[in-house]
């Protein structure tokens, strides 16, 4: 399942992906999980220390490898420096596997030990000096969108993406290739906000949507999330010294974690895991190709010199059967 935290900035939303990752370890479900953010904190948040967090692979500058390994034998994409993020698998593309070894995790992903068990961490990278004035961060996350677009993710897998900030998402395909998306919302207006905007961009996609209310302190904090977002608030999270002493990094070991927040986090998995009976494969596909050509149209033709239009493989449709290395 790929599951996306999204929210404005401060909303908790990379606290509460990072909790829902260890809840997923103690469950024994691998896990691959992306930070996807601007601001880099999910390893942290993870336990790494600093200066480990911070020497995370970035993906973006990876990419060359990424797009050379995903390109595989397909004959219509002449070389991978004519993949943009959006480029869809066809005939002879690699895939990638959750749970397999291969040169993308190799190079972007890291081991991260947990208190119940061991994930792979992978990370955008933050956006640096040399990208003021010339670059948006949006460029940063096409390594994610391009690795989640050549997926195949089963039921009892976890692909867990901790967002950039607000509806930025919104400007690439990326906001499609989740399973589930949660949006953390504070009972404030600023932080229903973002839940309006999102739901209102998310409408015409299909997007699986649920509400995680956070630092609700009584009943009328809940009462006024239940008014504002309706029958999309699946659960709250309320205060937490245990999450007060891992910003503090010193978390005590996870089984700590107070009984009711451990129950909003089984009603995270137990709403993704039900969304796997809604998991459309054709339409999943059919998104991406939609915003590949909306793209190729924009800037991708422009930018590497092809019709990348041509790398649509029309018989095509991405789903758990194929291999998840085609030929080569």
């Amino acid at each position: 399942m790929k599951i996306a935290f999204v929210g404005k900035g401060g909303s908790g939303k990379t606290t509460l992906s990072s909790l829902f990752i260890r809840h997923l370890a103690a469950n024994e479900a691998p896990v691959v999980a992306v930070d996807a953010d601007i601001n880099q904190h999910l390893g942290a948040a993870l336990g790494l220390p600093e200066a480990e967090a911070a020497a995370l692979p970035a993906m973006g500058a990876h990419l060359p490898l990424i797009k050379e390994y995903l390109r595989g034998s397909n004959p219509r994409i002449a070389s991978a420096d004519t993949m943009i993020k959006t480029t869809p698998p066809g005939e002879g593309s690699r895939l990638l596997r959750v749970r397999e070894d291969n040169p993308v995790y190799e190079a972007c992903a890291r081991p991260v030990a947990l208190d119940d068990g061991e994930i792979r961490l992978m990370a955008t990278g933050p956006f640096t000096e040399s990208d003021l004035g010339v670059s948006c961060y949006h460029s940063k996350v096409g390594a994610v969108e391009l690795c989640l677009n050549h997926l195949v993710d089963g039921v009892d897998e976890y692909v867990v993406v901790d967002m950039t900030a607000g509806s930025d998402s919104f400007a690439s395909g990326l906001f499609t290739r989740f399973d589930m998306t949660f949006l953390v919302a504070e009972p404030t207006r600023k932080g229903v906000s973002v839940y309006r905007q999102y739901k209102e961009y998310a409408r015409d996609f299909g997007v699986a949507l649920k509400v995680v209310g956070n630092k609700v302190q009584g009943q009328d904090d809940l009462d006024f999330l239940r008014e504002e977002v309706g029958e999309d608030l699946l659960v709250t999270v309320g205060h937490s010294d245990w999450v007060r002493a891992m910003e503090k990094g010193r978390p005590p070991r996870f089984e700590l974690l107070e009984a009711e927040n451990r129950m909003s986090l089984q009603a995270l998995q137990d709403a993704a895991d039900d969304s796997y009976a809604h998991r459309d494969w054709e339409r999943y596909t059919r998104q991406m190709v939609h915003f590949h050509l909306r793209n190729a149209e924009s800037w991708g033709n422009a930018k590497t010199g092809a019709d990348l239009a041509a790398q649509v493989d029309p018989d095509f449709v991405l789903t758990e059967g194929l291999s998840a290395v085609q030929p080569a």
